[in-house]
């Protein structure tokens, strides 16, 4: 079983930048691939950014494109989220996810770390 831990999470003033990451206990090949996504509450999850290792591409949802980056340290196990011009609304609990032959489900999910954003 593949242990995926979150951190980088906090509170920050809009505008400002995070970056999260995601270490995974061992090393995952390029068949998952590699999500983050969000859920406020009360709202439902929201995949805002995918990388297929495979396809070498990478998805951004509409609301954080351009200003959200998915990567990946691949010598570290470790997949990040840096995420620049912050809003209030991008204000969630943040997880990342391995989703092996990129169904759309999750084969590995983390426990999340928090975002907030104050205005």
């Amino acid at each position: 079983q593949v242990r995926l831990e979150e951190s980088g999470g906090g509170s920050v003033q809009a505008g400002g930048s995070l970056r999260l990451s995601c270490a995974a206990s061992e090393s995952l090949d390029s068949s998952y691939c590699m999500v983050w996504f969000r859920q406020a509450p009360g709202k439902g999850r929201e995949r805002v950014a995918i990388m297929n290792p495979a396809a070498e591409t990478t998805y951004y949802a509409n609301s954080v494109k351009g200003r959200f980056t998915i990567s990946r340290d691949n010598a570290k196990n470790t997949l990040y989220l840096q995420m620049s011009s912050l809003k209030p609304e991008d204000s969630a609990m943040y997880f990342c996810a391995a989703d092996h032959y990129c169904t759309g489900g999750f084969t590995y999910l983390g426990q999340g770390t928090q975002v907030t954003v104050s205005s």
